[in-house]
């Protein structure tokens, strides 16, 4: 229960770590209504490169999302569904994990458990795929 339990604050520490980038890109780029708008600046619009810095955060554009680096180190890469909410999956929580200072390596059955614990918080939009409730 306790590798569960360790799962769980990785995901919760994902979820806080998608927030705070979220709001340090609004800031930085006042016309992002949605984190999923960095796909648009970058691509059509080319309002931003593909990849740069920004605040504390590196980002690079890939695929249907984006992976930001923050200046410790810290990895948090998401994909973006078609109507712009951020969507993950346990590749990307444990890539998270594995990145942090102290890091945290966890199994994906873990994981699985864990996510499902923390329903309503997180939807599983498809399966092996997560969303945060609005």
């Amino acid at each position: 229960m306790e590798r569960v339990g360790a799962a769980r604050d990785l995901a919760l520490g994902y979820v806080h770590a998608l927030n705070a980038i979220d709001e340090a890109m609004k800031v930085a780029i006042p016309s992002l209504e949605r984190l999923a708008d960095v796909l648009g600046q970058a691509r059509s619009r080319r309002q931003i490169s593909r990849s740069g810095h920004i605040g504390t955060y590196s980002y690079t554009v890939h695929g249907a999302g984006c992976r930001f680096v923050s200046d410790n180190g810290t990895e948090v890469d998401v994909d973006f569904a078609a109507d712009g909410s951020e969507v993950f999956d346990l590749w990307r929580l444990r890539c998270y994990g594995l990145s942090l200072p102290e890091p945290l390596d966890v199994t994906d059955q873990d994981l699985r458990s864990a996510v499902r614990s923390l329903q309503p918080l997180l939807t599983e939009v498809r399966p092996g795929w997560f969303s945060v409730a609005n």
